[in-house]
């Protein structure tokens, strides 16, 4: 079986390619993967990839800043066309951030807009309804942690698209009673192949732990975020119950399902 990793970040240093790619390769038995630099140099896969995973990236989703942006969404309509179709082997797709934020622009679902503040660090996302009943958080509490780090959001469904499309929404940011903003969708499953949110669920609990208890990011979080939330991340982080819970059942969770889906066809 092959797999596409398909890299939103623009050539900018980033800790999501890596940890998807160690994912990915803990899958070599069944599974090649290649990976896409999509936004720097123009590159996608074609519909001849049995897995596609799509990551996070910097910067606004909906303006079209590099040259396969219009290529992006023909590949997005591609692959939902391709499992529509009866008597073919589905794609299997996972969205991440930055392009859970553009296939939710692309069906219509709800709105993109910039967030107030930046969303940076751990928190809890609730389930919803179909979120309780979804295969791939049967092993998450309700809430479950979440590691998010974005300046956009995906808000205001569009129950019409929804019900066109038949996707469901999964989970909601945190509650926040303090404040009057509009809770923002955080999963959505838009079908049987293909699931996208808008956290990192395949961000490394141990990685990040080290990574931020570096001077030097130390110092640039609690400047820009304060120690309070620097400190609340260190604790989740370490926490076994949090973020790991998390990193080991999402990403894992929808390959194995997608292996083990693949194997019986």
């Amino acid at each position: 079986m092959r797999a596409a990793l398909l890299d939103m970040y623009n050539g900018e240093s980033n800790r999501g390619i890596p940890m998807l790619k160690n994912i990915l390769a803990q899958f070599a038995d069944v599974l090649t993967f290649d990976h896409f630099d999509v936004r720097a140099k123009g590159e996608l896969p074609g519909l001849d990839y049995d897995i596609y995973v799509f990551s996070g990236g910097p910067g606004n989703p909906l303006i079209n800043d590099f040259p396969a942006f219009h290529d992006f969404f023909r590949l997005i309509e591609q692959l939902w066309d391709w499992n529509r179709r009866d008597n073919v082997a589905k794609k299997h797709c996972l969205f991440i951030c930055h392009s859970f934020q553009m296939v939710c622009h692309h069906f219509r679902l709800g709105e993109v807009t910039h967030r107030d503040k930046m969303s940076f660090g751990t928190y809890p996302v609730h389930k919803t309804h179909d979120g309780k009943h979804e295969w791939l958080f049967e092993n998450l509490p309700d809430p479950f942690y979440i590691a998010d780090f974005r300046r956009f959001q995906v808000v205001s469904p569009r129950v019409e698209s929804f019900k066109k499309t038949g996707a469901e929404i999964l989970c909601l940011e945190k509650l926040r009673p303090h404040v009057h903003h509009e809770r923002a969708i955080m999963a959505v499953r838009f079908s049987e192949e293909m699931i996208g949110m808008q956290f990192h669920p395949e961000a490394d609990p141990q990685g990040m732990l080290t990574y931020f208890l570096q001077d030097e990011r130390r110092i640039a979080v609690t400047d820009e975020y304060g120690e309070p939330r620097y400190h609340r991340m260190i604790r989740d982080l370490a926490n076994p119950e949090k973020i790991k819970k998390t990193f080991d059942n999402i990403v894992p969770g929808f390959l194995n399902h997608a292996v083990a889906t693949l194997k019986t066809i």
